[in-house]
């Protein structure tokens, strides 16, 4: 079983910076990618930055230029800094990570979620 926890979130001024954290724990697994999503009540869940092993990040387009990735798969970390906040910002954060667990047959692949991060922005 895979552990994912967030930290970081809080109330921050329009223009204001935060930065978001993500690590996941457990046994035996490789992160194959992780990604921040967000959501607000009523609202999809939306992908808003994401990095996958070989790739080069990718950004929801309200977030490009504001927002910045960074990870060690390895460490099975990942950082999601926010600059330029906006009051449309304002949501609960969520790391994904997708989870590969090998074993001496096959590779298996899952999806775990944390409990997510409030962030709220006010004008």
């Amino acid at each position: 079983q895979v552990q994912v926890m967030e930290s970081g979130g809080g109330v921050v001024q329009a223009g204001g910076s935060l930065t978001l954290s993500c690590s996941a724990s457990g046994r035996r697994f490789e992160a194959d990618a992780m990604a921040w999503y967000r959501q607000v009540p009523g609202n999809q869940r939306e992908l808003v930055a994401r990095m996958s092993r070989g790739s080069v990040p990718n950004y929801a387009a309200s977030v490009e230029g504001r927002f910045t990735i960074s990870e060690d798969l390895v460490k099975k970390t990942v950082h999601l800094q926010t600059n330029s906040l906006k009051p449309e910002d304002t949501a609960q954060y969520y790391c994904h990570v997708k989870v590969l667990v090998h074993t001496i047959e096959t590779t298996n692949e899952y999806n775990d979620w944390g409990q997510g991060t409030q962030v709220t922005v006010s004008s």
